[in-house]
């Protein structure tokens, strides 16, 4: 089952992609696979929860997963942070993120 997620990128041009949930992908391989951001510029880690360079600012009400231990102490060392912040690496795409909207962080 694909879910539609919105996804406005550095430039701040809004994109409504679709999203597989069956997959096992998360936001950030998302933006990758529909290249959301130029290369080497997000998932430099390879989504370990180690860079920051897929932060995200949640821009509605969905019901995402808590912040694990790693996602805090990143984003608690990460630039641009905002309350809404995230790591697309640590939230994975199911059902129940249809319809969420996003903008990318910052690069720095």
């Amino acid at each position: 089952m694909d879910i539609t997620i919105k996804i406005t990128d550095r430039e701040g041009t809004t994109h409504e992609v679709q999203a597989p949930t069956d997959m096992a992908m998360n936001l950030m391989e998302l933006c990758k696979a529909y290249e959301l951001a130029p290369e080497g510029t997000i998932g430099v880690c390879g989504g370990m929860a180690m860079c920051a360079s897929c932060q995200c600012y949640v821009l509605n009400d969905v019901d995402l997963p808590e912040k694990g231990g790693e996602e805090e102490a990143m984003l608690s060392e990460a630039f641009h942070v905002q309350p809404n912040s995230r790591l697309g690496c640590q939230i994975q795409i199911t059902p129940e993120l249809d319809g969420l909207a996003i903008a990318l962080a910052p690069e720095y």
